[in-house]
């Protein structure tokens, strides 16, 4: 890793943090930082001491989206790269087994938006905005488009679309798109005690909730219930599933063997 990106590991909460470090330009998604972290992810997510993941940003901005320089005079096979590059990164985001919290400290923009959108929570400063302004420029936002939808719905996905406006942190929390909304001071102590909860969940329990939430969620209701049955009762033989009930039963804390 360059010092495009930070990572780092907190071995006495399980949360493995991955800061964006370009504080000066607004912390750019760059191609080569989607990359980096598009890797950060895949290896924090490979070791057994990770339980939960951050996604941060050093500096006033958390993102101002794709880096607009490295988008001018280019081939479209050149911006054809850029994108798949921005499509990896946000399928990671959701496709590894932890869960993932974006750190939301300031504007989220265009595809910093969509970063934040395709986390699994967002806890959001109070000093945080979030938009989606590229029709202003020419560009609509078309892939930041498929999270924002996802997150707040058709009609306010398009309001945000078609008018570039941005949204403070608290209509961001009514719409759907921020879990958390926090003082500013007060943010990095959310985000741990928020992902030190989930940690004390099982892990593999996590994992498999989380894959299968994204597998159901776009599935019409009847297939989504055949889907989550099975899954269900695929969870419910695991050694994990089979303590937590037995514990629950005994009045006891589990013991989680992560199987």
């Amino acid at each position: 890793m360059n010092d495009d990106i930070r990572t780092e590991i907190d071995a006495d909460t399980g949360i493995g943090t991955i800061t964006l470090n370009r504080p000066k330009q607004r912390n750019p998604l760059s191609s080569s930082v989607m990359r980096q972290v598009t890797d950060a992810l895949a290896v924090l997510s490979m070791n057994p001491a990770v339980r939960a993941m951050v996604i941060a940003a050093e500096g006033p901005a958390f993102s101002a989206g794709h880096d607009l320089s490295e988008m001018v005079d280019r081939t479209l096979d050149d911006e054809q790269a850029i994108f798949d590059t921005c499509v990896e990164m946000m399928d990671a985001v959701q496709r590894i087994p932890q869960p993932v919290i974006a750190a939301v400290q300031g504007p989220a923009i265009a595809a910093g938006c969509q970063l934040a959108a395709s986390c699994d929570l967002v806890v959001a400063s109070e000093n945080a905005v979030f938009g989606t302004p590229g029709v202003r420029i020419g560009l609509f936002c078309s892939t930041p488009m498929v999270a924002l939808s996802r997150a707040v719905g058709r009609k306010r996905a398009m309001q945000m679309l078609l008018t570039g406006d941005t949204i403070d942190a608290h209509t961001a929390a009514d719409w759907g798109l921020v879990n958390l909304v926090v003082a500013p001071e007060d943010l990095n102590a959310q985000v741990t005690a928020l992902a030190t909860r989930i940690t004390s969940a099982s892990p593999l329990t996590l994992q498999i909730g989380k894959q299968a939430f994204y597998r159901q969620i776009d599935l019409p209701q009847d297939q989504a219930y055949t889907a989550m049955a099975e899954t269900m009762a695929t969870n419910a033989v695991t050694c994990d599933a089979q303590e937590g009930m037995t514990a629950f039963l005994e009045k006891r804390p589990p013991v989680w063997r992560g199987a």
